[in-house]
C-alpha cells in the first residue's frame, strides 16, 4: 500500500513523501494516527495543491521579511533601564525589551525572533540580530540609556 505522509515518520519518511508500507502498519497504524492517508489520485492531487499553496505562502512571507529586513537594516532603537555607577545595569535588556521598544517603533518583530546571546547588562549600542524568515536577518543598533 501507497501512503503520503502527513508529518516525519522516524525510519519512513519525511512529511509530504509517497512511500510504499505494509498493508496493516498503513491501514491499523500510520492512517488512524493521522501521520497519513492513502496515496490515491484524489488525494494525490490534493496534496500536491496544497504543496503550491504552501509554496506560494512562503515566497511571500520571504517577499515581506526582504522588505522588513529593508527598514529595519541599521535602525537603532532606545531603550531605557535603571542603572547603577560605571553604566552596569541593575538588571538585563532582554530579548522581549528589544521586541517591544521595536513595537512600539512601528515594526512587527516577536521577541522569539530577537537574537541575544545574552542579555544585554551595560549602557551603551550594541548590535542585535532579527531572525525574520529563514534565511533572512537584520541589525538593529540598541541603544541602552539609563533612566532619568
Amino acid at each position: 500500500m501507497q501512503v503520503i505522509l502527513k508529518e516525519d515518520v522516524k525510519n519512513l519518511g519525511k512529511k509530504g513523501d509517497v512511500v510504499k508500507v505494509a498493508e496493516g502498519y498503513g491501514r491499523n497504524f500510520l492512517i488512524p494516527r493521522g501521520l497519513a492517508v492513502e496515496a490515491t489520485e484524489g488525494n494525490l492531487k490534493a496534496f500536491r495543491h496544497q504543496q503550491q499553496l504552501e509554496a506560494a505562502r512562503q515566497q511571500r512571507q520571504a517577499e515581506e521579511a526582504r522588505r522588513l529586513r529593508e527598514r529595519l537594516e541599521g535602525y537603532t532603537v532606545v531603550v531605557r533601564a535603571r542603572a547603577g555607577e560605571g553604566g552596569r545595569l541593575f538588571g538585563s535588556v532582554t530579548a522581549a525589551d528589544v521586541a517591544e521598544a521595536l513595537r512600539a517603533a512601528g515594526f512587527p518583530v516577536d521577541k522569539k525572533r530577537v537574537e541575544l546571546a545574552e542579555p544585554l547588562k551595560s549602557l551603551g549600542r550594541h548590535p542585535v540580530t532579527i531572525r525574520l524568515h529563514a534565511g533572512v536577518s537584520a541589525t538593529v543598533w540598541v541603544e541602552v540609556q539609563a533612566e532619568p
